[in-house]
């Protein structure tokens, strides 16, 4: 990994204003985890939706899309790209110092609160598999919208439906869609680190989910380095 970029990458990408916008994601699912576990549900009967539905299902896909599509999106747009490119750096370096950006960035603003919130919900054991769920959910989308950057001219439009209508509507009517989500892969991998508990509802195997994002991570990562070999100093594809 190139240090430099991913310095370059982290110091452009927090100084934007972009960045504000994941701030009020954690705080409105510690507060709704706080409000839920004051009331007299069992944490059986809220916890799918807060944690499973919000917190894997929508704060995370949302942050890593925010934070995915940033780091060379922006940089296309404002044609800064070509200070890169003019630069003698493997392109697959370039990436993969975007990558480790995003998903760092992604996974503290996300795995953190959601490891509160476990632990608030039900257990320390839930809070861990739910940090270690969402880490490896923000490594499989940020590479996924990395990729979706240089694809699209419209990767947040285009992620958006893939969150709403995909994740969040097709999963829950066909049963088959699931092997294509990240979010049943973080939830399944939350759920199977915490103990397979009640609070989690997962609907496939550890093995599965794991060998499935590690792909989306290998194939997310390599469309974006074939994608940018393909670029021209004038930020253009070729």
């Amino acid at each position: 990994m190139n240090l430099t970029i991913a310095g370059l990458t982290a110091r452009a990408l927090l100084g934007r204003r972009r960045i504000l916008l994941l701030l009020p994601m954690p705080v409105l699912l510690i507060g709704l985890t706080l409000l839920a576990n004051a009331s007299p549900a069992q944490p059986d009967e809220w916890a799918p939706i807060v944690l499973g539905q919000l917190g894997l299902g929508v704060i995370l896909p949302l942050t890593a899309l925010i934070v995915g599509s940033s780091v060379l999106g922006l940089e296309i747009e404002d044609g800064t790209i070509t200070h890169i490119l003019a630069k003698p750096v493997p392109r697959s370096e370039i990436i993969v110092a975007k990558l480790v950006v995003a998903w760092a960035v992604t996974t503290v603003t996300t795995a953190v609160p959601l490891a509160i919130a476990g632990v608030i919900a039900d257990s320390g054991a839930l809070g861990i598999g739910l940090a270690l769920g969402a880490a490896v959910g923000a490594l499989a989308y940020t590479a996924f919208f990395l990729a979706l950057s240089l694809m699209s001219r419209r990767p947040v439009a285009i992620g958006l439906i893939y969150i709403m209508l995909w994740e969040n509507l097709l999963v829950q009517f066909v049963s088959g869609a699931r092997t294509l989500s990240i979010q049943q892969y973080s939830l399944t991998l939350a759920d199977g680190l915490a103990g397979n508990t009640t609070v989690l509802n997962s609907n496939l195997s550890t093995v599965t989910a794991a060998i499935l994002a590690a792909a989306f991570v290998a194939v997310g990562t390599a469309i974006a380095t074939q994608r940018l070999r393909s670029f021209a100093l004038t930020g253009e594809t070729s």
